[in-house]
């Protein structure tokens, strides 16, 4: 694979690459540069996930080492209790690698790291302390303010999470970092205060988040209708489906983007039809290969929404499978960690 194959890997479903350019130089000049992902374990993992997942594949078929931070401290900095962090990271210890699992990468090839386990070192936290003496208030503030729940009187511990995020490239020995769009301005600051301390600042590579299934709202592990769980068993999978706003010839909805973004990715990548099964009185199968094309029958009314949201609870459950082999074992860590 060519460099420019390689970066058309690399971007492909990406929402913004800060720069493109330095990725560009990146690949020239490094074999095997490390990125890293990390999610702090808070509210339980929904559909969601899945872009950052498929990302993650994408970047390890371009020649990416590829590093997982599951970080505990940062929970504990958006207000996840104490005394529950460790059940909370263990239950993600075990789904996050389910997830890669599910779209079938091979959690091997990752690597896992617990925040805590360098974090807590004297070194690491000797840099937050140089962070905090060039990141003002309220650039801090700012940058969490898309990820933390700040609320109407923020603590201390918000401000300190994006200059920990900072440093995290740095510790993680990455060149580049994935996450989501809410996750810009923590990035643009590491970019901007790094070099103050005497770090190079990273590449920063984006994916689209997608949308909530309720009308208008974000995808959210507080929000219960928005989202659909990891392990959620089928019959709450369709019911949930069921309920997702989702307006006859209208695209705006969370349906589409999970379409776009996620389960025709998949399916182009293993060369799969979506089959749309419908009564031959309301005209018979639909099948898709392409995400453009079902757009396009969903506008002019060609197809249903029922019919699609059939198809789409049929095919996520399909999807989540493998994380349910483990329902009872998480189910188990859930009652404990999220009571």
């Amino acid at each position: 694979m060519d460099i420019d194959e390689r970066l058309e890997l690399i971007t492909r479903n990406t929402q913004e690459i800060i720069t493109v350019n330095e990725l560009k130089e990146l690949l020239k000049k490094k074999k095997k540069p490390v990125i890293y992902w990390g999610t702090a374990p808070t509210g339980k993992p929904h559909i969601g996930y899945l872009a950052p997942a498929l990302k993650m594949a994408d970047l390890l078929r371009a020649g990416f080492k590829v590093k997982i931070l599951l970080a505990d401290i940062h929970a504990a900095l958006d207000n996840v209790g104490w005394e529950v962090l460790e059940k909370r990271y263990k239950y993600y210890e075990i789904i996050i690698p389910l997830l890669i699992k599910s779209i079938g990468a091979d959690p091997k090839d990752l690597e896992f790291v617990k925040g805590s386990d360098y974090q807590l070192k004297k070194d690491f936290v000797y840099d937050v302390l140089k962070m905090s003496t060039v990141v003002s208030v309220h650039d801090a503030h700012k940058a969490a303010s898309d990820v933390v729940k700040m609320g109407d009187n923020p603590k201390l511990s918000g401000l300190l999470y994006p200059l920990m995020q900072a440093l995290d490239e740095v510790y993680l020995g990455a060149e580049a970092q994935l996450g989501g769009t809410d996750q810009r301005k923590i990035m643009v600051l590491a970019r901007e205060n790094l070099p103050k301390i005497g770090y190079p600042p990273r590449i920063e590579i984006m994916n689209p988040l997608i949308p909530g299934l309720t009308q208008g709202g974000k995808m959210s592990a507080s929000i219960e209708d928005s989202k659909i769980d990891l392990i959620d068993d089928e019959k709450t999978i369709q019911a949930k489906i069921n309920r997702a706003y989702c307006i006859e010839g209208d695209i705006n909805n969370g349906i589409f983007p999970f379409l776009k973004y996620i389960l025709m990715v998949i399916k182009k990548d293993k060369k799969e039809i979506l089959l749309i099964e419908r009564p031959a009185k309301f005209g018979g199968n639909l099948e898709y290969s392409d995400y453009k094309s079902i757009e396009k029958d969903f506008l002019s009314k060609k197809l249903h929404p029922m019919d699609l949201k059939n198809t789409i609870a049929k095919e996520i459950a399909k999807l989540l499978s493998p994380i349910r082999e483990k329902k009872s074992e998480l189910d188990k860590i859930s009652k404990e960690a999220y009571s």
